[in-house]
């Protein structure tokens, strides 16, 4: 399985984006944070954890005893650049070209 493939499989579902927006909101969360905001058990929660740390989208530190969750989001920018990008560049292209030739008269 690729990177790519990770870091899809990864957003694909609903609960890891959340933990995800979780993250964004304020980072170096504990997984208590985590599970008190999802009504799913400590478990579950471990395992969306786990498939996000494979997608490389969060990172862990430790802090004592209690282990720190935080966003990566270069894994999203990647896919941004590969995917999403080269598929907007011919409408801005176009959006561009209408704003010269409006202002030109054409």
């Amino acid at each position: 399985m690729t990177d790519d493939d990770r870091v899809f499989k990864a957003l694909a579902d609903p609960t890891r984006r959340f933990l995800l927006d979780l993250l964004f909101a304020r980072d170096g969360r504990t997984l208590t944070e985590l599970e008190s905001e999802l009504e799913m058990s400590r478990f579950g929660v471990m395992k969306h954890l786990k498939v996000l740390e494979e997608a490389n989208l969060v990172l862990t530190k430790r802090s004592g005893r209690e282990k720190l969750h935080f966003l990566n989001a270069v894994p999203i920018r990647l896919i941004h650049n590969r995917w999403i990008d080269k598929y907007t560049e011919q409408q801005i292209s176009a959006l561009a070209e209408l704003k010269a030739d409006l202002e030109n008269g054409s």
